[in-house]
């Protein structure tokens, strides 16, 4: 579903006791996510006609016209909240949507494959990419910055990084024993 429709924020449960709810915006303008309705769950099964009532910390507070108590408020926790790519803005060329990074292949300046980018985080400051490292099962973060990764290419789906000394692993050095009597 990605392709089509982008997470723009979650439900993180009820806010009170008449139905209203708590939502968290992860657009750049965090009031856009009641312009992009009707939203989505993460299958497309549900549509969700958002009103935001005020702003609360963290977040807002916000009425879907279905929902009138704090149980079914509650039901809805966790739930994502999806729009049509249509409906976004363009982004200039040095940005982009979370969910076209993950899945991009990413190489180190010496064309060696590092991993895919398997999340994308933020925490606050600077966006976080997780990567799944190649032919293991191992995570790393590596930092969403123009020094640490200089080259974006979605047309062929891969990134180039300068890691950052220390964020990759460092290969054991091979031992070996002397002569066994």
């Amino acid at each position: 579903m990605s392709d089509t429709h982008i997470c723009v924020g979650t439900i993180s449960g009820s806010y009170g006791v008449t139905g209203e709810l708590r939502i968290k915006s992860f657009c750049a303008v965090p009031e856009d996510i009641e312009s992009y309705s009707p939203l989505t769950d993460e299958r497309g099964d549900r549509e969700f006609m958002l009103a935001i009532l005020r702003p609360i910390k963290n977040g807002f507070a916000a009425r879907l016209p279905e929902i009138s108590t704090k149980e079914d408020a509650d039901a809805l926790r966790g739930t994502k909240l999806y729009a049509r790519r249509e409906q976004l803005p363009s982004l200039p060329d040095d940005e982009y949507y979370h969910a076209d990074l993950i899945g991009l292949e990413v190489y180190d300046t010496g064309g060696a494959l590092l991993g895919r980018v398997k999340t994308v985080q933020n925490h606050g400051a600077d966006d976080l990419l997780e990567l799944q490292l190649t032919g293991t099962s191992t995570t790393t973060f590596l930092p969403f910055t123009k020094s640490a990764v200089p080259t974006v290419d979605m047309a062929t789906r891969r990134m180039v990084a300068d890691p950052p000394e220390g964020i990759l692993p460092t290969p054991k050095p091979e031992t070996a024993t002397g002569p066994q009597d």
